[in-house]
């Protein structure tokens, strides 16, 4: 297999071959970050026809779309069945696999006043359930000041760029995962509904599904999961898995896909698609783009630009800034581009970000 076999095959499988008649929850086989403003929006756009703002909006509040703190503690929107697979069920159990999942801020509490990192997560996720009781809705800060009056003091280091303490970050991030929670689109904390929480492997067959072939180093970095605790749990699905030769090296696929990733469909048509978008994770990222200067203009540590593909090619980066009432779009052409090939998704984008228009600068 070679990278652009790959790639088609993790392009079809991420939705953006065609862009189909799909309601949002079905457009999202894998979780899309909402890191970057409107991010996760814009991703279902790239993928599924007459998607709105306000459509979307009523999706999250309704429940039949979820944005949530998941894998890596990291927000993204997902189907509401795969809250529960990508939250609570990679949740190390492990202490020193937890720490690490936790982050070195943790770690270093943990240490010093001598909590076990299981023990200081559940402290919080039974804090974040009794504070969201009762159907209450509350954004960050408030969700900080109910931890602040049920937390014990040594969960709670001083932030400078808050001026206050709170718990630490990672913490109540993964206290939001083990309690369940969900965000409404005014990204205020509410309950949600995660269900029976499913067997951990189902996140590695899962992953394969969507950036195979892989490998567990792959599925690790993915998931922010200890190399130990991925293993574990790739070992858990090996007997579905089919070894392939990916240029010099190799990687696993589900057995089921084999067919798939000979054969995968040809891409058709323009798509913008946001930082942070699932086609733009760390495991595409060497494929797609191979020259190591343009990888670090593409992916940025902060304000990375979206990318622009013609027929699942990347040829293009853009970016975006309010002008007034329009969206200025500012597309850096890479390989052939045409302006009017252009023009269509720069309005859908300006839309969807509530501007009246957009105003296209292609360089």
């Amino acid at each position: 297999m070679d990278a652009d076999q790959v790639l088609a095959f993790r392009l079809a499988r991420s939705g953006l071959a065609v862009r189909g008649a799909r309601d949002l929850a079905a457009a999202l086989a894998c979780p899309a970050s909402d890191f970057a403003r409107d991010a996760a929006l814009l991703a279902l756009a790239a993928r599924a026809d007459g998607v709105s703002r306000e459509g979307y909006q009523q999706a999250v509040d309704a429940a039949e779309l979820v944005v949530a703190h998941v894998v890596r503690g990291a927000i993204h929107a997902l189907a509401p069945g795969d809250l529960a697979l990508y939250g609570r069920a990679l949740i190390a159990r492990n202490d020193g696999e937890l720490g690490g999942q936790l982050g070195r801020q943790v770690q270093r509490l943990a240490a010093e006043k001598g909590f076990a990192p299981s023990e200081a997560l559940e402290e919080v996720a039974t804090a974040t359930r009794d504070a969201l009781a009762n159907g209450r809705t509350l954004d960050k800060n408030g969700l900080h000041e109910e931890l602040r009056q049920r937390v014990r003091n040594d969960l709670m280091p001083w932030c400078r760029g808050c001026q206050s303490h709170h718990v630490a970050p990672m913490l109540w991030r993964y206290a939001t995962v083990k309690a369940g929670a969900r965000l409404d689109s005014e990204h205020r904390y509410t309950s949600g509904k995660p269900g029976r929480t499913p067997r951990a492997s189902e996140a590695v067959r899962r992953f394969l599904g969507f950036y195979g072939p892989a490998n567990p180093g792959d599925f690790a970095d993915w998931a922010g999961l200890a190399k130990s605790h991925a293993q574990r749990l790739w070992d858990d699905a090996a007997g579905d898995l089919a070894e392939v030769r990916v240029g010099k090296g190799k990687g696993w696929l589900m057995s089921e896909d084999i067919g798939a990733l000979e054969s995968p469909p040809a891409a058709e048509g323009i798509r913008m698609i946001p930082p942070g978008d699932p086609y733009l994770q760390k495991p595409n990222r060497p494929l797609l783009a191979p020259d190591a200067e343009l990888r670090k203009r593409l992916f940025r540590p902060v304000a990375s630009p979206g990318a622009v593909l013609r027929n699942g090619r990347l040829t293009g980066l853009w970016r975006v800034k309010a002008k007034g009432s329009k969206a200025e779009l500012t597309v850096e052409k890479l390989g052939r581009l045409a302006r009017g090939d252009l023009e269509r998704e720069a309005q859908r984008v300006a839309a969807l970000r509530g501007a009246a228009e957009a105003a296209l600068v292609v360089a």
